[in-house]
């Protein structure tokens, strides 16, 4: 994918998974685009190991599978980590 590709791919993908995961998460929109382009690597990595094909195309419903449960997981880790409790 080209890197514009990857981009919005990582909007789309960010803003899913911060409506999936609860609480309010102050990193905007740039935020959002790094959440979704690391949730895209995190989830490749883990349906890779699992013997799952990771991410391979912007038009491919596995790949958009794939990174929102990476990118999920990511939101999930890093508000553990932060230690932020927030209601639902």
């Amino acid at each position: 994918m080209s890197i514009l590709s990857w981009i919005v791919f990582g909007l789309i993908v960010g803003a899913v998974a911060k409506w999936v995961v609860p609480g309010a998460a102050p990193l905007g929109c740039l935020g959002d685009i790094v959440v979704g382009i690391l949730g895209a690597f995190i989830g490749g990595w883990l349906f890779h190991v699992f013997g799952h094909q990771g991410v391979t195309s912007f038009w491919n419903w596995h790949s958009w599978v794939c990174a929102i449960v990476g990118a999920v997981v990511l939101l999930w880790v890093a508000r553990l980590i932060s230690g932020r409790r927030h209601a639902v």
